[in-house]
């Protein structure tokens, strides 16, 4: 370090130490992503000047705080100056020589080292832990000036820098203890001199900073944060009405939660967290990216919302989480994978599966919940090994044995004796599925089959596999199940001569199948589109088919009934050596619309269906 001095105005001109120049450029054109980043590292800092003075005067009362202790934004247009004004601690000369003078040496991090033996409740909630914070404001200041006075000293020092290499230090005044760092702000920064763009950044990143901030504005004092920081309070502090108008400030909805949670965590991570379930979806909803947005703040400053708290299938859950023991990377916009923040991740996903547990003995007011988010909540059984069995207990499913919602466990209580497997099928909506001809077969027999309509009930159950012991079929795959259930509750009728049917339908449809076949899961329906074996579910073929994959060709395998009257009417025409093909057509074109699957020509089939309705009515004409 070089040092000149001038007896004249005692102001000293001193080098940043060697290579600081280089840092101090990565510093203001690297380490930041956001320009506004600047104003809250200076809060930061204000604020843990603040709570230093406060920490100090439990020892020296003459210290104390000035009874309206607090942060003052004070912006001026016409001078391009914004000032940053505290009433903290304060700097002796050598403090800025040491603290500003050299980059990345915090004083906050060396006074943190005196705070051993001082008990939990006086320790100040200091957040600067690498000392480069206040470089931030090169970012929109070509010149930076620190007034600084002690407490408990006379003098007070001014310490400027443009940051480009060489700092000065000299006398100056101030009336009081504390510290003002003024900005000259530049040319193309003019837009934090604005006192709403300054509330705006101090309601994003510090509204819940423990010390008031105030913008100084045409000669008064206006209000630039809350300062409530609610989930540090006890919950019994706490009335219901603070405890909503909190909760829509936070998420920007209007309705009232469907559960709160709050707790504070001990041991060895601390953390206190506030979490809340929306009783109804946000109007934007479907637009939501897949990710969680709880809050990470670390002593009451925000850090972000992008921290992955809880995994993207939880993401409907919204609140904070405050901790002092989270290490932090030197910018604080990109967190460090530390394992403080993996055990903050599970014990909050572990606290939120736990509520929602007991929650969900309770029918009545789980089910509101489950219409609402049960579609995102079941993303667990596909993408979380470690808890997909806790979400696979806490999941609801249409029945189509039962009215309303029912558990694995419900299903489980009704099996069938000798049955070993849990069936479901998958569909676009539930009345489709209802009144599908796939689960006749089942249904007759008494065998219960889940109606699974959401988008991710296409892919969990590969993953989720069994319940219990239980093995989780799909109905459209596994219908040679239904000769191990039993017969049917009901004698089904005369059977028509297949042995005539089959090979004709064949011959009628040529390669528009792989194969036309009788089946037994079928009662009042002719017919129905079946699976080759291990056939790609159609869900699955559907979704992959409009998202632009590739999907390999699947010719259906068409199966029918042949106790339906239609089977025996067949019969009869091939007997009579008719030509069945625009049937037998119709009837392909039937079975792929019962199946949810759209026809690749509706007006060849509008066709065909006029075409059989002349004909037959011609015919009855004629044989009256």
């Amino acid at each position: 370090m070089t040092e000149t001095a001038s007896s004249a105005s005692h102001s000293e001109t001193h080098a940043f130490s060697a290579e600081v120049g280089r840092l101090l450029d990565l510093v203001v054109h690297s380490l930041y992503s956001d320009r506004e980043i600047f104003l809250r590292e200076l809060v930061a800092n204000a604020a843990d000047a603040t709570d230093r003075r406060r920490f100090e005067s439990l020892t020296y009362p003459a210290h104390s705080l000035p009874e309206n202790a607090r942060i003052c934004l004070i912006p001026d247009k016409e001078a391009h100056l914004l000032t940053i004004r505290d009433d903290g601690l304060g700097m002796s000369r050598e403090e800025l020589l040491h603290n500003l003078g050299t980059i990345a040496r915090s004083g906050t991090r060396a006074f943190g080292q005196q705070l051993e033996n001082a008990k939990p409740e006086d320790r100040p909630n200091l957040i600067g832990q690498f000392g480069v914070g206040f470089y931030a404001a090169f970012m929109v200041a070509d010149k930076v000036d620190v007034i600084s006075r002690k407490v408990g000293d006379d003098e007070a020092w001014r310490w400027s820098s443009d940051g480009k290499g060489a700092y000065t230090i000299e006398p100056a005044t101030r009336e009081t203890a504390g510290t003002d760092i003024i900005l000259h702000m530049k040319n193309d920064a003019e837009e934090f001199l604005d006192p709403w763009r300054l509330q705006s950044i101090i309601r994003k990143w510090s509204d819940h900073i423990a010390w008031s901030v105030v913008i100084v504005h045409d000669g008064k004092e206006e209000p630039a944060n809350t300062g409530t920081a609610l989930w540090c309070k006890p919950r019994q502090d706490i009335t219901k009405e603070q405890m909503e108008e909190f909760y829509r400030h936070l998420t920007h909805h209007f309705d009232t939660p469907w559960d709160t949670l709050h707790w504070r965590a001990e041991g060895t991570t601390e953390f206190t967290a506030l979490l809340f379930i929306p009783s109804s979806k946000p109007f934007e909803f479907g637009e939501q990216t897949r990710k969680s947005k709880v809050r990470l703040h670390v002593r009451r400053m925000f850090i972000t919302d992008e921290a992955d708290i809880l995994p993207a299938w939880l993401r409907f859950v919204q609140g904070v989480v405050d901790t002092d023991d989270l290490p932090l990377n030197v910018s604080r916009e990109m967190l460090q994978a530390t394992p403080v923040l993996a055990r903050i991740r599970k014990a909050v996903t572990g606290k939120v599966l736990a509520e929602l547990k007991k929650r969900s003995k309770e029918a009545e007011t789980y089910t509101p919940f489950w219409e609402n988010f049960g579609a995102i909540l079941k993303e667990g059984m596909w993408e979380d090994a470690v808890h997909r069995s806790d979400v696979a207990a806490l999941s609801r499913f249409r029945s189509s044995a039962v009215e309303g919602f029912t558990t694995f466990d419900e299903y489980i209580s009704r099996m069938k004796p000798g049955q070993e497997a849990i069936y479901y099928m998958t569909g676009d909506n539930i009345e489709i599925l209802e009144a599908s001809p796939h689960i006749e077969g089942f249904k007759a027999r008494g065998v219960e089959v889940l109606l699974l309509s959401d988008l991710v009930d296409t892919f969990w159950p590969d993953r989720l596999s069994s319940y219990e012991g239980k093995t989780l079929r799909n109905v459209l795959q596994e219908s040679k199940d239904l000769e191990k259930l039993g017969p049917l509750e009901e004698t089904p009728t005369e059977k028509a001569d297949m042995e005539l049917v089959l090979p004709a339908l064949k011959t009628a449809l040529g390669d528009k199948v792989s194969d036309v076949r009788t089946t037994d899961r079928l009662v009042a329906s002719a017919m129905v589109l079946g699976g080759a074996g291990e056939a790609m579910n159609p869900q699955l073929r559907k979704l992959m088919q409009q998202s632009g994959q590739n999907v390999p060709k699947d010719v259906p395998v068409l199966e029918v009934n042949p106790t339906h009257p239609l089977m025996h009417a067949l019969a009869e025409r091939v007997s009579a050596k008719e030509d069945i093909t625009p049937l037998a057509q119709i009837l392909l074109d039937v079975a792929t619309l019962q199946s949810g699957e759209p026809l690749k020509d509706v007006n060849a089939f509008s066709r065909r269906i006029i075409d059989h309705l002349v004909k037959d009515t011609v015919s009855s004409g004629e044989t009256k």
